[in-house]
């Protein structure tokens, strides 16, 4: 795509660049953002869409916040005391937190929040699992009784990975977790606007006045003082992918939390325009499967199938053979780069995929040419490429496929039914993961094997839940790791999902802005130079 045909059309943006005054100094304080998809669900407890999660951390704020070596730090909290051999933790809120309609922060909206948030996270219900009493003895104290050591307690509470631990007033987080919260009211630094909304086009949030920033610590992904400098940010919706670069190359826009992957070299090449990579963990992309209904229901089936998959092919297509330094292969359980990777088991991904002997081994194993019903989102270039290759590799390897193109958010409903696919079910989704939701087996929400009641495709792998266990009693890191290289292992038997590679997102904004923070798009610290 040329530069010149990118521009065409975007008379908006060129006229914006020689708007009056007036509109100058508008801009100079409202920040507008491209966002990577249309907000949908607005209640972060309730979803793993990333897209609810940077929203939800401009309204909400969290006790803890994890910083960019994926520790927590004291954010809402001022610090805590740990006691009785490491089973009593007392949490203390700072001063001067409100919530967005002037009321007070108090230790019992928290303890709410808590509760609630644990209800839909693996981490937070292990967590609870191991308290015996989670309290509010005063307004600004929080008390856990545990009944073990839990020293992941802050993490678990601070983690950036989805669902968030969002601190919401009292009569909110009594809601029931599997329902959406009926206004948004949150101690963040950002009020969300509801009146200014325009579901799927425009999505306003104005500066909190009265936020109070913390005084210190590390600044970076969640953690540290959350400065505000615009006094507004206008998410604006743009799906058509040229549209959207070219409002950034002209001006219209300020920032593209997702720069595409076959405009960056004109990107890099633009004048004003910065091209960075802000979350080196990138993301991990899979193809989930259904364990509960045919042919996937079979592990001797879906392991067969790991034969054919070739995670570079998976990758080149989404960046092409131009872009190696954006990916990585072979792509474990885990992280690549992080403590709990490990290279064990993964000459099954470094192997060309041989065909015929998959065909065979699926034969063998008790494929008998059932139909499999493959999901892709069709407002998502990253996963419909990804899909391509998914179809062509079942159909190389001799099964009957069906691909089902459909908006992100619909194929989300109907991952949900349990049924046979001649009722309306499915056999396979394509998704990917930020690589910091697979750092390790607490938050890892594919990788759980507590069958119909976990993450949709439901696989039962009592082994797995056992070593997962363990892994939270290990003494130390070093027994954390062995753990993992066998959870890694015993997923390459029980095959929860494909892995298919690892790649890196950059983003894209105006150059003149400054202060913006690695990890995902957070919207404190960024100013204009």
């Amino acid at each position: 795509m040329r530069r010149r045909s990118l521009l065409a059309g975007t008379g908006a943006g060129l006229a914006a660049l020689a708007a009056p005054a007036a509109i100058r100094a508008q801009s100079a304080t409202t920040l507008r953002f491209t966002p990577q998809q249309a907000l949908v669900t607005l209640d972060p407890v309730t979803t793993t869409a990333y897209i609810t999660r940077n929203h939800g951390y401009m309204v909400f704020d969290t006790l803890y916040g994890m910083d960019g070596s994926f520790q927590a730090t004291p954010q809402m909290v001022e610090g805590h005391r740990i006691e009785n051999d490491g089973r009593l933790w007392t949490l203390h809120l700072r001063e001067g937190l409100l919530f967005h309609d002037g009321e007070r922060v108090l230790a019992r909206d928290c303890v709410a929040s808590i509760e609630r948030w644990a209800k839909r996270d693996p981490f937070g219900a292990t967590l609870i699992a191991t308290t015996d009493e989670l309290a509010a003895p005063d307004d600004r104290t929080i008390r856990f009784r545990l009944k073990r050591p839990f020293p992941l307690l802050p993490l678990a509470l601070g983690k950036a990975s989805v669902p968030v631990c969002a601190m919401m007033p009292e009569r909110l987080a009594r809601t029931d977790p599997f329902t959406q919260v009926t206004e948004l009211v949150g101690s963040g630094p950002f009020r969300f606007r509801a009146d200014e909304r325009v579901a799927g086009t425009i999505e306003v949030y104005t500066r909190f006045d009265r936020y109070v920033p913390r005084k210190d610590g590390p600044l970076g992904w969640t953690s540290g003082p959350k400065v505000v400098h615009f006094d507004r940010v206008e998410w604006h919706v743009i799906p058509d992918s040229s549209t959207a670069t070219a409002a950034l190359v002209s001006g219209e826009q300020d920032w593209q939390e997702y720069a595409y992957h076959d405009h960056l070299a004109m990107l890099r090449r633009a004048r004003g325009v910065t091209v960075r990579v802000l979350d080196r963990t990138g993301f991990v992309a899979m193809m989930r499967v259904n364990h509960i209904q045919p042919p996937f229901s079979n592990p001797a089936i879906r392991r067969a199938l790991l034969g054919a998959v070739d995670q570079t092919a998976f990758m080149q297509a989404l960046m092409g053979p131009g872009e190696p330094d954006l990916y990585h292969v072979p792509l474990g359980f885990f992280c690549p780069g992080t403590p709990m990777a490990s290279d064990d088991g993964l000459e099954v991904f470094t192997r060309r995929p041989d065909y015929a002997k998959v065909q065979a081994d699926l034969r063998a194993a008790g494929y008998n040419g059932e139909t499999v019903l493959l999901m892709v989102p069709s407002n998502s270039s990253v996963l419909m490429s990804q899909g391509a290759v998914a179809a062509d590799m079942l159909k190389k390897s001799g099964m009957t496929v069906e691909v089902f193109s459909v908006e992100f958010n619909a194929m989300l409903q109907r991952r949900n039914r349990k049924g046979p696919v001649a009722e309306g079910g499915w056999s396979a989704f394509m998704t990917n993961w930020a690589g910091a939701d697979w750092l390790n087996p607490a938050g890892h929400i594919a990788l759980r094997g507590n069958g119909e009641a976990g993450y949709a495709g439901w696989a039962t792998m009592p082994r797995i839940e056992e070593l997962r266990e363990a892994w939270f009693r290990a003494p130390d890191e070093a027994a954390q790791k062995a753990i993992c290289r066998e959870i890694q292992l015993e997923a390459l038997r029980e095959v929860p999902y494909y892995p298919l590679g690892q790649y890196l997102q950059p983003t894209a904004y105006r150059s003149n802005l400054t202060g913006i923070l690695d990890g995902f798009a957070t919207f404190w610290n960024v100013r204009r130079a």
